[in-house]
């Protein structure tokens, strides 16, 4: 009789480690959302002003997308790598961003290829690129 109480112990804790993707199955809504808000010439070349906001479940101690820049006739201009900070969950947040030498008018397009940081209490690593949704307020469009 004394192995069923650690059988249970063992199965609950096995059936808790997937807790974290269970809810987020369950909240579709709660993702991490950026916009492209603006792109104006800077002395360094031209900036970049994202509007990043979280409506996870939990604070994104630091989130870092590696994003690939496309000019006009669709070749990679540069690959280059965003760091976000932290994103508390329910807050918005504005980053700017300078891309030496680039010009803004050049850039058509960005793809976001991959998180290169993604932390946070109980936050699956992959969930920064799994819950994103992007968008642009400019003429330069989000690719997939």
């Amino acid at each position: 009789m004394a192995r069923y109480p650690v059988h249970i112990a063992v199965m609950g804790a096995a059936l808790m480690a997937p807790l974290s993707q269970q809810v987020a199955a369950q909240n579709p809504d709660r993702v991490l959302s950026v916009e492209l808000n603006s792109l104006e010439p800077s002395q360094a070349g031209c900036r970049l002003s994202f509007v990043a906001a979280s409506t996870l479940e939990s604070d994104v101690e630091k989130v870092a997308y590696e994003m690939v820049l496309f000019d006009a006739r669709g070749m990679v201009e540069r690959i280059t790598v965003f760091d976000f900070r932290d994103l508390p969950a329910g807050k918005t947040r504005v980053r700017q961003f300078d891309l030496s030498g680039a010009e803004c008018a050049a850039i058509s397009r960005i793809l976001v290829n991959d998180a290169k940081s993604c932390t946070g209490p109980g936050l699956d690593p992959a969930a920064c690129m799994r819950r994103l949704r992007t968008a642009t307020r400019s003429t330069v469009a989000f690719s997939d």
